[in-house]
């Protein structure tokens, strides 16, 4: 197990929401990587693993259904998946796709998304401890 920070990948295709969660991980103490679609986030998976991947399903080029199904690395399946989806039903897509982990629906807190990547990548950082000291 390495001493350094977690490596989170986020896969959405909006930029926006990408570099919203990209900054608030960073600043938690996260290594970040991001992925704009499925093809890439396949592509930075083969070239390291990271210790969760936050998942959009609904995405042009390859949506996290294909992303799951096309995964054929045995590693790839033992990644912690959380699918994070705008969609009506969250729960009922994410069921549609197996191994999935955890389930984060847009929108969500910031707060909801640093404890479901603490809870996954083996670590939690500074500001979920914080935040719990807050609420003592």
């Amino acid at each position: 197990m390495s001493n350094g920070p977690a490596d989170v990948l986020v896969v959405d295709d909006d930029p926006d929401l990408r570099e919203i969660v990209r900054m608030m991980l960073c600043d938690s103490g996260y290594q970040v990587r991001c992925a704009g679609n499925g093809k890439e986030a396949v592509e930075a998976v083969a070239k390291k693993m990271p210790a969760v991947v936050l998942l959009d399903m609904l995405m042009p080029v390859m949506d996290g259904w294909q992303v799951r199904a096309g995964a054929a690395d045995p590693l790839w399946r033992s990644v912690p998946i959380v699918v994070v989806t705008a969609a009506e039903h969250a729960q009922a897509r994410a069921d549609q796709v197996s191994d999935v982990d955890d389930v984060l629906s847009k929108p969500f807190e910031m707060e909801d998304l640093l404890r479901v990547v603490a809870r996954f990548s083996s670590r939690p950082p500074a500001l979920i401890h914080d935040l719990e000291l807050l609420s003592v």
